[in-house]
């Protein structure tokens, strides 16, 4: 509840308003002679390499799970609204465990927009669904062609050559992950995991 002085003080703005002279109850904006403020243009948001540059330096991991964050959004539009529609209609059907109409639905989405790096890493997931590896693993590579930044890309291969236990290739594969994004969750832990095994355990 507002306090009775303030209330009081309200009510009594517009009376004193109205004994002011003209030139003192004006508007500052109004009065002759003083520039009008212009607005501050809005700040120009950073382009994706500057925020690959930031999720390199950052020691912060709440910081740099932002960033990542913010890098995620900006590669998730293709910048077609039919590809945008699919790809939206694919993440309901794997939510509804339907994995075959997810496939197909990015089938169409890879066909309409081929150079659309997170059309190809979306896919890779959904073949990962299906326990199709080989394919999997093909689109991730076709993602990291047209986007080598792709964190996502490379963690996914990471997890898909160490479930066929090809070690060399997983760690291969995190390490870039990891050079990417350094405080990427879990990353730092299957390299640890891998590295004794690939390369021998320092005496």
């Amino acid at each position: 509840m507002m306090p009775t002085r303030l209330i009081a003080a309200l009510v009594c703005l517009p009376a004193l308003a109205a004994t002011l002279p003209a030139a003192e109850a004006a508007p500052q904006s109004t009065r002759p002679g003083r520039p009008t403020a212009e607005a501050k243009p809005a700040p120009k948001p950073p382009s994706l390499d500057d925020l690959f540059a930031r999720l390199r330096a950052s020691e912060d991991p709440a910081e740099a799970k932002g960033i990542a964050r913010l890098i995620e959004r900006h590669m998730a539009g293709s910048g077609s609204p039919t590809v945008d529609l699919l790809t939206d209609r694919a993440r309901q059907a794997v939510t509804a465990h339907d994995f075959p109409l997810a496939a197909e639905l990015m089938d169409r989405v890879t066909a309409l927009e081929p150079n659309w790096s997170e059309g190809w890493n979306r896919r890779a997931t959904v073949f990962w669904l299906l326990t199709d590896k080989d394919d999997a693993l093909a689109d991730l590579r076709r993602a990291l062609v047209l986007e080598p930044r792709h964190f996502e890309a490379w963690a996914a291969m990471g997890r898909i050559y160490e479930s066929l236990d090809d070690k060399a290739r997983a760690l291969a594969a995190f390490r870039r992950a990891k050079a990417l994004y350094p405080q990427m969750e879990k990353v730092g832990e299957a390299i640890n995991r891998l590295t004794p095994e690939v390369d021998g355990r320092d005496l």
